[in-house]
């Protein structure tokens, strides 16, 4: 496993940034990723206020300092399996407050999608996002606020797969595509240069697949979320 790369530029701009982005405990059982990913959130104008290299210690850092976010990896000691994720349920099941943003080496599917499906501040990522500096803190700041995010490569194998009763076989294959990226958390703006359509284009679109999904109009802003959340639960 490597450390995070930062590059020049984006490593420039993040020196120069200020406090206020949220206090954060960081759980990764490899001491160069911790401590990458520790120096790259300090450097965004993130408090990282605890390192635990174990789940053990991910749960005493984050009853002690009531973090607005918990970075976890995945697999942590002592099987290297789901403790990252153990971990995070408690953590969710004791401080629902406490954003939790999940990284692994692989995509694991059957493992993120009961997590994912609580909908709020909640997110995963592949560890190789990290290198992407802007990505990455665009994904902390969303989860802190109260969104969710879900790494491209866990939505692509999600809506790859065949199986009854599937909820999104109603929508196009465009339509697909579009919620694929929403997933990504990609605005209605950014949906469309990504795909090289217009934004009342991709209104439309937006609008057929929350009604395919049957989730009716709202106050609610996380009407987007759940279209791709309601599929999760499937599962």
């Amino acid at each position: 496993m490597t450390s995070p790369r930062f590059r020049g530029e984006a490593g420039e701009r993040l020196e120069q940034a200020a406090g206020g982005r949220g206090r954060v405990v960081v759980a990764d059982d490899d001491v160069f990723v911790r401590e990458g990913v520790s120096s790259l959130l300090q450097r965004s104008g993130f408090e990282v206020v605890g390192q635990a290299c174990d789940a053990a210690q991910l749960l005493d850092l984050v009853g002690e300092h009531r973090p607005d976010l918990a970075v976890i990896d995945i697999r942590m000691p002592p099987t290297h399996r789901t403790e990252g994720l153990v971990a995070a349920h408690q953590i969710r099941a004791e401080f629902s407050d406490i954003g939790i943003l999940l990284l692994s080496a692989h995509v694991e599917v059957k493992d993120a999608v009961e997590l994912l499906a609580s909908c709020d501040r909640v997110g995963y990522l592949l560890k190789s996002r990290v290198t992407d500096v802007n990505e990455f803190i665009d994904a902390l700041d969303r989860i802190r606020k109260g969104g969710s995010v879900v790494d491209p490569s866990l939505v692509k194998e999600l809506l790859g797969a065949r199986r009854r009763n599937d909820p999104l076989a109603a929508l196009s294959e465009r339509e697909r595509e579009v919620l694929a990226l929403i997933a990504e958390g990609r605005s209605n703006s950014g949906i469309a240069r990504a795909l090289w359509v217009t934004e009342t284009t991709v209104q439309k679109h937006v609008q057929h697949i929350l009604t395919k999904l049957r989730l009716p109009p709202s106050s609610d802003d996380h009407r987007r979320v759940l279209a791709v959340l309601a599929w999760l639960r499937a599962r």
